[in-house]
């Protein structure tokens, strides 16, 4: 595929999916501006980040630590923002928290803490969900959520990371009807934290919904949809 022709499709698709936001959005009589858009941009080459970025997409979610450091670095230019959306091992948190600006899937107080001293020693103030398992599939991180509100308040009580909202990834399902239980779910926790007296503005953001379901997810309540195959086409699996 030429340049011309990524940059043109890509174009293309960010419009496609900006009206589906705006679509939702005026449904559930919400603004659209109260939804950002992440451009999930992982294993998709950095010339695919910069047609979106020259469409005007300025957010962007990578997966992995080093893939993200990679295109953070050939993109400095540009002035994007950066969403780090993967599980986090604990060895790679100080990386991490001096690069992104927001980190989706804090998922236990061993992580936060790295994050915290590592953004403290960069002197960085990067944003933070705190991903929650809602599902317990064995093949998905997250917090329990009988352990949510301790962490919330030791994220409170951090010294560089600032809490601001909640992160969850459902189970995969054909129909986008079977994820609304699940983004219902997640905006009940975060009001029952705000019940319990955890301060709203640092729970203010819900991260859930991706490219087959960011519908559903915005009717129930997300301020954040993280879209990539819809913009970026379909990933080629790895070779063998």
């Amino acid at each position: 595929m030429s340049g011309a022709t990524l940059d043109a499709d890509i174009a293309l698709n960010l419009v496609a999916v900006r009206r589906r936001i705006d679509t939702a959005a005026h449904r559930a009589h919400r603004s659209p501006a109260e939804i950002e858009l992440v451009a999930v941009s992982k294993t998709f080459p950095v010339e695919a980040v910069i047609a979106a970025a020259t469409a005007g997409q300025r957010h962007f979610g990578e997966n992995r630590v080093q893939e993200g450091l990679d295109k953070i670095a050939t993109t400095a230019a540009l002035g994007l923002t950066w969403h780090l959306i993967g599980h986090l091992q604990t060895n790679k948190a100080r990386k991490a928290a001096a690069a992104f600006q927001w980190i989706h899937s804090v998922d236990s107080m061993d992580l936060l803490k790295k994050l915290d001293a590592g953004a403290a020693d960069a002197g960085t103030r990067p944003k933070i969900l705190l991903q929650v398992d809602l599902a317990r599939e064995t093949t998905k991180f997250g917090a329990d959520e009988a352990m949510l509100e301790d962490l919330a308040r030791a994220a409170l009580a951090s010294t560089a990371v600032q809490l601001r909202g909640l992160m969850s990834v459902p189970p995969i399902a054909d129909d986008p009807e079977d994820a609304r239980r699940w983004f219902t779910q997640l905006r009940g926790i975060r009001d029952g934290l705000v019940s319990r007296g955890l301060p709203a503005p640092a729970l203010a953001e819900l991260s859930m919904g991706m490219s087959h379901d960011c519908e559903v997810a915005i009717e129930e309540g997300a301020t954040m949809v993280r879209v990539g195959t819809a913009i970026f086409g379909r990933r080629t699996p790895p070779a063998p």
